[in-house]
């Protein structure tokens, strides 16, 4: 979200970083907008002046036994103007608030120029294709050859999009998500957190979700919303608070079940577990000074990929274009698996600096240290990775010609020293 003043000062600036977004310039219609609620605030303060004025004229006519009619008449007048002005003072600050949070955070100067994904730009690749002396499966047909993973039944149960997991299978994916979070909080510094799933809307607000993308959410009867990433509350745990200079960096990270609708997926990865409305997911999340939000951008796209190099996947850092890059970043990395079966890299962690676009929807702030005044931290998020994705990337890449599955040898103590899943394990 803008300061209205700063596009008000860098109108030239503000609508070169819409451009980039491929939308139209906006600096003239929010300043208009912005004055209205200027002039009627201005005009609002002036007729309280002569309010009180009056009123003293009035009590000294009394005392002085003067006609005093006149200026209750005025101050009668001027407290239905004021009421007026009031009313659309407050309607000009709600157009103008709508006007702010529909707009996107401005790109780095970094970020590549594009209309879409095909302008992302590759950064590294980093390890091997796997090789395999036979035609690859894909993990679903992998996962129902082991009669481990059934999407039949998770639709009787609740629809299209969703899966039943079972046996080692079931195991594999929570292995894989308690690897995860061990590595984040024991070697990259990051304080587990487990949050609720279930949100209010001032949360989702604040990290960006809402208004604009309240389709892709789910919503419960009771006004809650089910989280579609732990970045939500992570980042929230410091909404509208005053933090120490000295408490920065604060890094969290959180294992949860995510839930998104897959409004604007229709069509898309119908097969198998590539997009659900129900996956786990390690979330990531700093809340840094403005001065370091780079550099821990770089330390947390650094901390997803050791768990793809922890498990031997051959995979990919992509810098995505301005027309690729979500609604409350400023910059994105994207981490790509190689998915043999798919014979392609696929999307399994995505680590964004927000700058301080979510601090200022969410009022959080820290105090610099020796002084009186106050500045928004920056955000930043990413994937530690997605749970679902990485179980997807382990069975393709470790297949066997008998549709077996090698266990990854970081993996195997959570799985009971097992090395290989088996139809008959």
């Amino acid at each position: 979200m803008f300061d209205v003043r700063w596009i008000r000062d860098h109108p030239e600036a503000f609508d070169a970083g819409l451009a980039r977004r491929g939308l139209a310039p906006l600096s003239g219609e929010i300043a208009a907008l912005d004055a209205k609620r200027r002039a009627a605030q201005t005009e609002l303060q002036q007729l309280q002046t002569r309010r009180n004025e009056a009123s003293k004229q009035i009590g000294v006519a009394k005392k002085n036994g003067e006609d005093a009619a006149p200026l209750i008449a005025e101050v009668s007048d001027l407290k239905d103007r004021m009421q007026a002005l009031d009313d659309a003072q407050k309607r000009s600050e709600v157009s103008v608030e709508n006007a702010l949070v529909a707009i996107p955070n401005m790109p780095s100067a970094e970020v590549p120029d594009g209309a879409d994904d095909s302008a992302n730009v590759e950064l590294r690749r980093i390890g091997e294709k796997p090789e395999f002396d036979f035609s690859a499966k894909e993990h679903h047909e992998l996962g129902e050859a082991l009669s481990m993973m059934d999407f039949r039944r998770a639709a009787k149960l609740s629809g299209t999009r969703f899966v039943v997991l079972s046996g080692a299978l079931a195991r594999l994916e929570r292995a894989i998500g308690q690897f995860m979070i061990d590595l984040q909080t024991g070697e990259h510094g990051y304080l587990e957190v487990n949050p609720p799933t279930l949100v209010r809307d001032t949360a989702l607000f604040g990290t960006g979700q809402l208004p604009k993308f309240g389709d892709d959410l789910f919503r419960t009867t009771t006004d809650h919303w089910l989280i579609p990433t732990a970045e939500v509350p992570l980042t929230n745990l410091v909404a509208d608070e005053i933090l120490d200079e000295s408490a920065l960096p604060l890094r969290f990270t959180a294992l949860t079940p995510c839930f998104r609708s897959e409004a604007g997926a229709a069509g898309k990865d119908t097969h198998g577990m590539i997009r659900q409305h129900q996956f786990s997911k390690v979330e990531l999340v700093s809340i840094v000074h403005p001065d370091e939000s780079e550099n821990e951008h770089g330390r947390m796209t650094a901390a997803a990929e050791e768990v793809l190099k922890r498990l031997g996947l051959h995979y990919r850092v992509v810098v995505l274009s301005t027309g690729d890059l979500g609604f409350s970043a400023r910059k994105t990395y994207d981490v790509e698996v190689w998915l043999p079966g798919q014979d392609a890299f696929r999307e399994i962690s995505s680590c964004s600096n927000c700058g301080d676009f979510q601090a200022r929807r969410m009022r959080a702030r820290f105090r610099t240290a020796g002084g009186k005044g106050t500045e928004f931290v920056h955000t930043l998020n990413g994937s530690g990775l997605a749970v679902g994705r990485a179980l997807i990337a382990v069975m393709e890449n470790y297949q066997r010609a008998d549709g077996s599955i090698v266990v990854p040898e970081a993996l195997r103590p959570y799985m009971g020293d097992l090395e290989t899943i088996a139809a008959d394990g």
